[in-house]
């Protein structure tokens, strides 16, 4: 199981590499302005915010797909190979993304939460602890989702059903 963990860690390390890029990238291409001029268009239909920080949202969005889909592949072919077969279902790939949902929704409430409640005098500190707690807390989720859930083991066939 630490094995796991550890290789699971791996994996998050090059995506999150790889979320920053398409990040970067994305929110690049939606600022050019034959692209920025049509999604401004479409974000003014909603009052709900600028569309400086529908590009955010956006950008940050579509480096999530990317980033996950990437962590399920890369995770289907190393560390939970065994449960997996080494093969890519879609039906475990939404399980998949749905997991890391649960992640983020863990990360931003463990976020919000100690950073209003933690006994640490400094704002920035404070903020920073929670902040470290809150990626622990998503890994924990994460990798518990994936173990448990997504990946789990999967009982062998027995004589009787493939005969």
């Amino acid at each position: 199981m630490v094995l796991k963990a550890v290789s699971f860690a791996l994996v998050g390390v090059v995506n999150s590499a790889i979320d920053f890029g398409v990040f970067l990238l994305a929110r690049a291409l939606l600022m050019w302005p034959s692209v920025a001029a049509p999604f401004a268009s479409a974000v003014s239909l909603c009052p709900c915010g600028t569309p400086e920080t529908a590009t955010l949202v956006a950008a940050n969005v579509c480096a999530w797909l990317v980033a996950a889909s990437g962590s399920y592949v890369m995770n289907s072919f190393t560390t939970f190979a065994a449960e997996s077969g080494r093969q890519l279902r879609i039906s475990a790939y939404g399980a998949f993304l749905a997991s890391g949902i649960v992640g983020m929704l863990a990360n931003t409430a463990t976020l919000v939460l100690l950073s209003n409640h933690l006994p640490v005098p400094h704002d920035d500190l404070r903020v920073s602890v929670a902040k470290g707690c809150a990626i622990l807390v998503s890994f924990v989720v994460n990798f518990s989702l994936s173990h448990f859930v997504v990946f789990r083991a999967r009982p062998a066939p027995s004589d009787a059903q493939s005969g």
